[in-house]
């Protein structure tokens, strides 16, 4: 625990500093720099580190997070409500695959052990998923899973888990509306996520406007060679108004009676030993502060890094929170036209904020302000440091499925809500995620093991069993960016191999929840 006044400077440029103590700084404190705090400054907040006149830019990450609303002397807090937002950057004139990624050498000799798929794919566990086509049949599907994991799941050791792919879609919606793809395309890929074998499970209620052959069409499930007998069987649908099923417990024996086949496959295999290239790792921070972009994101930053050089997918997200910075990813791309898609994702989401009448000012929320951050720009620019340092070599519209020839670092746009972000990145392939937090979230997918990353060491602390890792102990000045990133890289290696997460051993899982900007009629 600190206990001398403590401020972190990002660069030599700025001219405002956070404040590292628990519980912040009282007004008096006499910082090294000999600087006097004029103010009590919470913890994770700004002073100023010099005079600031009206009309100033205010400089964190060598970058004008706002502009001073009014003088604001040395030894000052300085909060939201003294800055003036800087207006966004046009998506015009950008700088197009300008910078060269820095030259670093393959990792190599990295493995991890992990479930082959059919498709190519590699699963980091073994679970039986129940994709259903409509809200309609949640409840049923909610029961059935319940007697299967109490009654069926304990006869098949080797599979880990089984989850049922809830969702509020499927009826009462323009179902052919332009943008109705994209929930009915994230539903489908999920069902073919990694962790699940391969093995696809529908449960229907008959009537839905998204049928099973709309969502599994013909050719979309890989078939295994040890499964090329069946290939003729068609789709595994339980459909609960089919004239057999005479009453609740008919249709919840149907249920089970189907998941008892797709768990006796699953039960048959067995883990074995992978390059850590078949890794694919979701990156996301969610209740965030000003810690986030100084401990927690830039050591997934590093550890990102490692993992491309290693051969793997990193995917980073979350549109609001990098369009203040498209320019700096614009130039980190590939390519001209990964810049492009970039700017075409951006445009969307620009238009899609309009037509709700909200603009990117409505992030950030009281909870990251609390923990410091004064807005969006500065928001932003602690959220991409997470992405590290290779160069951008794809880009994922929302729902869309990686391609097996899609490696190293790639911007899978999303929303930035934790819990839709993490539903597309696990349409999008996701066999691994990592998840950083300032102000603390109980978030977990029981889809795919979740990675906690605190930023604070008092929420690592408060919080000691649902954080993995404690990326407190770089402002703490125990460890290193480095240190800590290699051993987030090497904890992923032991967490893809089996080793559980506080998240999943406390089953902490959030609801998938589906972007929807089709209209519901």
């Amino acid at each position: 625990m600190i206990t001398s006044p403590l401020t972190i400077q990002m660069h030599e440029a700025d001219n405002v500093a956070i404040v590292a103590n628990d519980g912040g700084l009282p007004e008096g404190s006499v910082l090294p720099s000999g600087l006097v705090l004029r103010d009590h400054v919470p913890q994770g907040h700004k002073v100023a580190l010099t005079d600031l006149p009206a009309d100033a830019a205010v400089l964190r990450y060598q970058v004008p997070i706002g502009y001073a609303l009014q003088d604001i002397p040395a030894g000052s807090w300085v909060h939201e409500r003294l800055l003036r937002m800087p207006p966004a950057r046009e998506l015009e004139g950008l700088p197009m695959a300008t910078v060269q990624a820095p030259a670093h050498e393959p990792l190599e000799g990295y493995t991890f052990q992990g479930y082959r798929n059919a498709d190519g794919s590699v699963g980091t566990r073994n679970i039986l998923a129940i994709t259903q086509t409509v809200q309609c049949v949640a409840g049923v599907v909610e029961f059935a899973v319940e007697r299967i994991k109490r009654e069926l799941l304990p006869k098949y050791p080797n599979v880990d888990d089984v989850v049922a792919l809830a969702h509020s879609y499927g009826c009462g919606v323009a179902i052919d509306a332009p943008d109705a793809v994209i929930p009915i395309r994230t539903v489908r890929n999920i069902s073919l996520n990694p962790n699940f074998g391969g093995e696809v499970m529908v449960v229907s209620l008959g009537c839905e406007k998204l049928q099973p052959e709309r969502l599994m069409p013909p050719g979309v499930i890989p078939i295994a060679d040890r499964r090329a007998e069946a290939a003729d069987e068609g789709l595994d649908v339980v459909c609960l108004q089919d004239a057999k099923h005479v009453g609740f417990m008919s249709m919840i024996d149907s249920v089970m009676t189907q998941a008892s086949v797709h768990l006796a496959r699953l039960n048959a295999r067995r883990r074995e030993t992978v390059p850590a290239s078949e890794l694919v790792v979701g990156v996301q921070c969610g209740g965030s502060d000003a810690f986030s972009g100084v401990t927690a994101n830039p050591a997934v930053g590093f550890c990102a890094d490692l993992l491309v050089r290693a051969g793997a997918t990193v995917m980073f997200s979350e549109n609001t929170e990098v369009r203040d910075g498209i320019a700096q990813l614009t130039s980190r791309a590939s390519t001209p036209e990964v810049a492009q898609a970039m700017v075409r994702e951006m445009a969307w989401y620009d238009e899609y904020l309009k037509r709700g009448s909200v603009d990117r000012s409505a992030n950030t929320t009281p909870g990251n302000k609390k923990g410091g951050l004064s807005n969006i720009v500065e928001k932003a620019m602690g959220s991409i440091v997470k992405s590290g340092s290779s160069a951008i070599s794809g880009v994922l519209s929302p729902g869309d499925k990686l391609r097996r020839d899609q490696r190293g670092l790639i911007y899978a746009a999303t929303p930035a809500s934790d819990f839709i972000c993490g539903t597309l990145q696990l349409a999008a392939g996701m066999n691994l995620h990592v998840f950083t937090t300032g102000r603390g979230t109980p978030y977990g997918l029981a889809q795919c093991p979740v990675i906690k990353v605190a930023t604070r060491s008092d929420l690592a602390r408060r919080w000691h069993d649902l954080m993995d890792v404690n990326a407190g102990q770089i402002a703490d000045g125990e460890k290193t960016i480095q240190e800590l990133g290699w051993e987030m890289f090497r904890l992923m290696l032991d967490v893809a191999s089996g080793k559980k997460t506080w998240a999943e051993q406390h089953k902490l899982a959030n609801a998938l929840v589906l972007f929807n900007p089709a209209p519901v009629t």
